[in-house]
């Protein structure tokens, strides 16, 4: 679960919905040089990218974070199907057309489960793709590594027989003392957006962690530029797993400094400048 710095939003970003998606809009004050639509993972959301839309913007990059279908205060039916990564990939799809008709380069990226999302959105668009450029943050080729696929099977099962807020309460027990401890509105944030989730959503995407399949070969014959971007160290899919698929889709590879999982929300600043120069 991806920790945002801080909630408050800075002067240039704003709230906005768009196909009944909530999304965050980071905009330049000045010149628009293009701009980035940001897919977050599981249980993440929009906010993850927070601390990325204001250095962005003063690189001149119009940044479009969303919540997607499901997920935190973007809304999302009972049907099972609708969370699949081909119905999430087509919500990409259609959100990139309606900003790539507003003009200029759109980039894409995606974090964690959010990059095997933007993937089945490559492979599911037309011949003409609306993006410039792909960028894939802490994801991997296929299935989570084996010891978070366990823990994501136990959350599997817990979610078809347990309530969203006793799973929360479980899931604080087992993590233990932090240190150093929360900030308490974050704390109080992580609490809300866990319990905002459709349980539906939560299910589909922990079952396509466990299980997803080696697509790099297909994404690679793509004619897309493709940067994959990690910490030095994760626990979802190993550093060195993401630098072999990196060479098999004949991607750029940068790892920032001091990162884990999350390099938008833990080392924003260094992220946001390797970002800025890959879509420059």
């Amino acid at each position: 679960m991806s920790t945002p710095p801080f909630l408050k939003l800075p002067g240039c970003v704003r709230p906005v919905r768009m196909g009944g998606l909530a999304t965050l809009w980071g905009e330049p004050t000045d010149a628009v040089r293009g701009t980035a639509l940001l897919v977050p993972g599981f249980t993440g959301s929009k906010e993850d990218f927070i601390a990325l839309l204001e250095p962005l913007a003063g690189a001149g990059f119009r940044t479009v974070a969303l919540d997607q279908r499901g997920q935190y205060e973007s809304d999302g039916p009972d049907d099972p199907q609708a969370y699949t990564v081909r119905a999430l990939g087509a919500d990409v799809l259609a959100l990139s057309a309606e900003l790539k008709a507003e003009g200029g380069p759109l980039h894409l990226l995606g974090h964690s489960f959010g990059g095997q999302v933007v993937r089945e959105a490559v492979l599911s668009a037309p011949d003409e793709l609306p993006w410039e450029t792909l960028t894939l943050m802490s994801t991997g080729p296929a299935a989570i590594d084996p010891a978070e696929a366990a823990r994501t099977a136990l959350l599997l099962d817990a979610l078809e027989s347990m309530d969203l807020e006793s799973i929360w309460q479980v899931m604080r027990q087992m993590e233990g003392e932090r240190v150093p401890p929360l900030d308490p509105e974050i704390a109080d944030f992580l609490h809300r957006r866990w319990l905002a989730n459709h349980p539906q959503a939560l299910k589909a995407a922990a079952a396509h962690l466990i299980s997803a399949p080696d697509r790099v070969d297909e994404l690679a014959a793509v004619r897309l530029p493709k940067l994959v971007l990690s910490g030095e160290r994760d626990y979802a899919w190993p550093v060195e797993e993401q630098s072999r698929m990196a060479d098999r889709l004949s991607a750029y590879r940068l790892t920032v400094p001091g990162a884990g999982h999350s390099p938008n929300a833990e080392r924003p600043i260094e992220t946001a400048a390797e970002l800025a120069a890959f879509w420059s």
